[in-house]
């Protein structure tokens, strides 16, 4: 016999033994948004904004609002609607800032009329709504 085949024969004779066993391959995803664990969200979120190295161009020249710029937002913000409240119980009223001003009036027939003077640059907006029906 030929060394090649006998060679041969001796290969398989010796993984014959050897059986494999498989199992099915079952796919994982590890995108919370996919169906992945939701463990798996900050731990992707804080690899991504680590690489992510592009600035953004409307940031530039911004700085955050301070605390002060903050607070006086939140004022307005209340003291408008404060403001709406009273004219929904039948009065009328204005607020000043240093910005604006907001005039708002309720007439006998249901119109709402709310006016806007943009102290800045002057102009001036009025808004008006028909249609109200009075208490």
């Amino acid at each position: 016999m030929n060394k090649r085949i006998v060679f041969v024969f001796a290969w398989m004779a010796a993984t014959l033994p050897f059986t494999t066993n498989s199992s099915e391959l079952v796919y994982q995803p590890i995108n919370p948004s996919f169906g992945g664990s939701a463990l798996n969200g900050s731990y992707l979120l804080s690899n991504a904004q680590a690489q992510n190295n592009i600035e953004n161009p409307d940031l530039d020249g911004y700085t955050r609002p301070t605390a002060l710029d903050r607070l006086t937002s939140s004022l307005e913000s209340r003291l408008i609607s404060q403001l709406l409240a009273d004219v929904g119980d039948g009065n009328s009223g204005y607020l000043s800032t240093d910005d604006y001003i907001i005039q708002i009036d309720e007439g006998s027939d249901g119109t709402l009329s709310v006016i806007i003077t943009d102290l800045l640059t002057n102009d001036t907006t009025q808004i008006e709504v028909n249609g109200l029906i009075p208490d």
